[in-house]
């Protein structure tokens, strides 16, 4: 059924799935339901699992990652269901629901920072390369003790990596979506730079 639909009409599909997928605030709706108020208004007042931490609640934390990535996933794994034929509305979905997680039209246009669901994008359209991604953050986080620094240089490797295994199209969707995460890390590259940064098991 679907795959005998305009070719416009598939891709609007794609986008609208992705996006409304993409721009579900599990962060917020998480950390309201526990009764911790709007995540919004702590920390760096961003949605992600980074600020949920900030509330000291590593199980919502956790859930919080875990959701964001797998909505990523759902995006692309919904498309490839609905029309297998069609592999580009299937990225176009995962790219959709990447950019509804960093504005979703429910809280203005301001959401998370995406690496997550850049995960689970990735997770979905191409699972060999989020093997690449860990290796990377791990080691970086590991001997930096930079969790930022790790996803940073992590996002800068998957578009290589694609690359070097002949993914071009996804090499040249991920570069893109890469540029967006650095964006969206403006802060905290400026934190890098002067060594302000917050290191993995600082407090305070």
């Amino acid at each position: 059924m679907f795959e005998s639909a305009a070719p416009w009409i598939i891709y609007l599909a794609a986008a609208l799935i992705g996006y409304g997928l993409g721009s579900i605030p599990f962060g917020l709706l998480l950390t309201r339901a526990a009764g911790l108020g709007d995540v919004r208004s702590i920390g760096s007042g961003n949605i992600g699992a980074t600020n949920v931490l900030r509330t000291g609640n590593k199980k919502l934390a956790a859930a919080t990652l875990l959701l964001d990535l797998l909505k990523g996933t759902a995006a692309v794994l919904i498309l490839r269901l609905l029309i297998p034929t069609q592999p580009d509305a299937a990225t176009l979905s995962g790219v959709a629901a990447f950019l509804g997680h960093l504005f979703p039209i429910w809280l203005g246009f301001k959401g998370g920072k995406g690496v997550a669901t850049y995960i689970g994008v990735l997770l979905g359209l191409f699972w060999p390369a989020v093997l690449i991604f860990a290796g990377v953050w791990i080691a970086v986080a590991y001997f930096s003790r930079y969790s930022s620094l790790g996803a940073l240089v992590a996002t800068l490797v998957v578009p290589l990596s694609l690359w070097g295994l002949d993914e071009t199209t996804l090499a040249a969707v991920f570069a893109l979506l890469t540029a967006i995460v650095w964006a969206k890390h403006h802060a905290n590259i400026r934190r890098l730079l002067s060594g302000t940064e917050g290191k993995i098991g600082h407090k305070g």
